[in-house]
């Protein structure tokens, strides 16, 4: 699958006092392009829900490499890493011109929407991803 780029502008509320990204926002722009890129593919989570199911993170591990700043414009760069019966392990970063400023390996995983209990991921989105 080819890599998607997610644009991302740096407001002052993803900020600290210093007009340093928090870190924690880092994950929430990754969510974002994580959303858009299922978008993208025809899954957006409005549907995932009405059809019973949902992604989860499941694991998230971040590597900080440099700061992001007040009014900054990044991309959000994401691929996908590995397909499994009910998860998804995608490589994710926040770039700003060229330079990697976080990296990230996030596992989501497909579970039912009523009981959050582990299922396998749609047969449409398998033959999407193939």
């Amino acid at each position: 699958m080819a890599e998607f780029l997610w644009p991302i502008r740096v407001y002052i509320e993803d900020t600290d006092a210093g007009g340093i990204v928090y870190y924690v926002n880092y994950l929430k722009f990754m969510e974002r392009a994580r959303t858009e890129w299922l978008r993208s593919l025809g899954f957006d989570k409005a549907g995932a829900n009405s059809e019973s199911y949902q992604f989860v993170v499941r694991e998230a591990n971040v590597r900080y490499l440099s700061p992001a700043r007040l009014d900054d414009e990044l991309q959000v760069r994401t691929s996908l890493e590995q397909v499994g019966g009910a998860s998804l392990t995608l490589a994710q970063e926040v770039i700003r011109d060229a330079q990697c400023l976080a990296r990230a390996a996030i596992v989501v995983a497909c579970v039912q929407g009523a009981s959050l209990k582990p299922c396998r991921l749609p047969a449409k989105m398998l033959e999407q991803l193939a």
